[in-house]
């Protein structure tokens, strides 16, 4: 089979191709494991955190990619949870103890053998990946193989930090970073909390404008005053400085959600210039987001469903990988990346 490879970290230019297409023999299932033929890969922005050593090492060599759509086409003596031809959904867990306090108490997203899709385990950048029975997920018929994709990740963790913001009907909620989870975000909002705004801070004018078509109420750069403090903001962004000027803009007993597996290093001295007074005081909470629970993925696809809830996209082959993530990187983004790789 193809597939895209990582083989170790690099520092990503405009011209990087970190991922080799190689050729691999198609995996074989184990007992509780099912064979999916790949149809879509989603791009996150986790993969260029692996390329570029921010997460915990991958397991050179992997394939990268943990929201994948696929087809059944064979399984283990003992997977007998999905019928062959069943269309289903990988993401970024792979797999987690399922025993720890962590596990039995609805935290497996912290479990200290959590495993990572793509980065602890081959991912979907192939034609084909295997995974436990236990950690697929069935594909409602009324989203599409490409707009099903990216709801895998950037769709659940956004369900995930928007659960986390607290936010309430009528309350204001920010969005720093306008990519593939900030627009479901504000897709999600606008249906299950009709009465309230979105606010939307990006740097680059073409995310703006994007949001503003999506039904935007604001949308500002980054270093921007919105018309009023708000309730929450779910910081998507790579970068330190957002999160100060967030702080800044929540009103009291305010919550900052930041929605990211790791903040790149370039400007990390930033947060030394937090001012108590104008950055904590009155209440403010700070919140990060770790991983995703597998109930997280099932109750968003569900969502989804019921919402007709689908993620806006740009189509790459599985050669495309590499030009993908250089645009993910230096901002050319509208909606969610996704890899065309076979049909489910």
């Amino acid at each position: 089979m193809k597939a895209m490879q990582l083989t170790g970290i690099c520092q990503m230019t405009e011209q990087s191709t970190p991922l080799s297409l190689t050729e691999l023999p198609i995996p074989r299932p184990a007992p509780e494991e099912v064979l999916l033929k790949v149809s879509m890969c989603a791009v996150c922005h986790t993969e260029l955190d692996e390329i570029e050593g921010r997460t915990p090492p991958p397991r050179y060599p992997v394939v990268p990619g943990h929201q994948v759509i696929g087809s059944v086409v064979d399984a283990g003596c003992n997977a007998k949870r999905f019928q062959i031809g069943a269309r289903l959904g990988v993401g970024w867990i792979f797999s987690a103890c399922g025993n720890c306090g962590y596990c039995t108490t609805g935290l497996e997203n912290l479990c200290t053998q959590f495993s990572a899709t793509g980065r602890d385990a081959n991912g979907g950048y192939a034609e084909y990946m295997t995974v436990h029975q236990d950690f697929a997920f069935s594909i409602p018929d009324s989203l599409r193989d490409e707009a099903a994709a990216p709801l895998l990740c950037a769709g659940a963790i956004g369900y995930r930090s928007l659960r986390l913001s607290g936010i309430r009907d009528g309350q204001t909620l920010g969005l720093t970073g306008f990519g593939a989870s900030a627009h479901l975000v504000l897709k999600m909002l606008q249906v299950t909390h009709p009465s309230s705004e979105v606010y939307v801070f990006a740097r680059n004018a073409e995310e703006r404008r994007y949001a503003l078509e999506l039904g935007a109420g604001w949308a500002g750069n980054t270093d921007d005053t919105p018309p009023r403090k708000l309730a929450a903001i779910i910081d998507t962004t790579p970068v330190w400085h957002t999160l100060l000027r967030a702080l800044e803009h929540l009103e009291a007993n305010g919550r900052l959600v930041i929605n990211a597996i790791r903040k790149e290093d370039t400007d990390k001295q930033v947060m030394a210039e937090i001012d108590y007074p104008r950055h904590l005081w009155l209440e403010k909470n700070i919140k990060s987001v770790a991983n995703v629970t597998r109930k997280d993925v099932a109750d968003f696809l569900q969502l989804a469903d019921q919402l007709n809830l689908q993620a806006e996209v740009q189509l790459y082959p599985l050669t495309g990988a590499n030009q993908a993530l250089c645009e993910l990187k230096f901002q050319r983004v509208r909606g969610a990346k996704v890899l065309q790789i076979g049909s489910a």
